[in-house]
């Protein structure tokens, strides 16, 4: 049976998020440098953590409250929406706490690698709890018109950091999804710089530190 929404911005969020959270977890786990300097110096986790918050507090300010409403005298699926929502807060308290953790030396490194692995293992099991009981009454319960504000709000909140988070975003896709979600996400006047500007900019970036250290020569 043919979904009645179109997915493809979702999921592709949903397997970019996926494809950082390795990255992240081979950066917490190097013992030199310390792995904190890594995540303060690299734009990995600021971009990760950027993508995240825009996807999450778009789904909070428009995806659940339509749910919600559609799900009224449906306990049991009000249930599984609020353990999704649950998730969302438990997660962004762990995005703030190693945040905090790499303001300032106090946090031991053993307690940093646990803060870590709590939000890899947590988003893994997360994004695949909101796939597996969510999208599916998405799909049955929820209003056309409910969809496209979800739809409108999501691009606007990538949108306030398109330049960077598309070509993150959009990192190692079928040619057919990245034309599928610019189509989606961006007027068709932006296509052009997103092709010449922000792809190239994004393709030389070294997000977490692994292509070596550059040597500078002194002019």
């Amino acid at each position: 049976m043919r979904d009645r929404f179109d997915m493809t911005v979702t999921y592709a969020m949903h397997n970019a998020l996926r494809r950082e959270l390795h990255h992240l977890a081979r950066a917490a786990t190097r013992a030199h440098p310390d792995p904190r300097n890594v995540l303060r110096s690299a734009a990995g986790w600021e971009l990760f953590r950027s993508a995240l918050h825009a996807h999450h507090t778009a789904e909070d300010d428009a995806l659940w409250p339509s749910l919600r409403q559609a799900l009224d005298g449906r306990p049991f699926s009000l249930v599984r929406l609020e353990a999704i929502e649950a998730e969302h807060a438990s997660l962004a308290l762990l995005i703030e706490a190693i945040d905090q953790a790499l303001a300032g030396p106090d946090l031991g490194l053993d307690l940093f690698g646990e803060l870590v692995g709590s939000l890899v293992t947590g988003l893994r099991g997360h994004l695949r709890h909101e796939e597996e009981a969510v999208f599916p009454l998405v799909q049955i319960i929820l209003g056309k018109e409910q969809w496209e504000h979800f739809g409108r709000v999501h691009a606007q909140r990538i949108g306030a950091d398109a330049a960077r988070i598309l070509p993150w975003l959009l990192d190692g896709v079928t040619g057919r999804t990245v034309a599928a979600v610019l189509t989606q996400l961006l007027p068709e006047s932006a296509h052009h710089a997103y092709a010449h500007r922000w792809q190239p900019a994004y393709a030389v970036l070294d997000r977490w530190g692994t292509r070596g250290a550059l040597t500078v020569t002194p002019p």
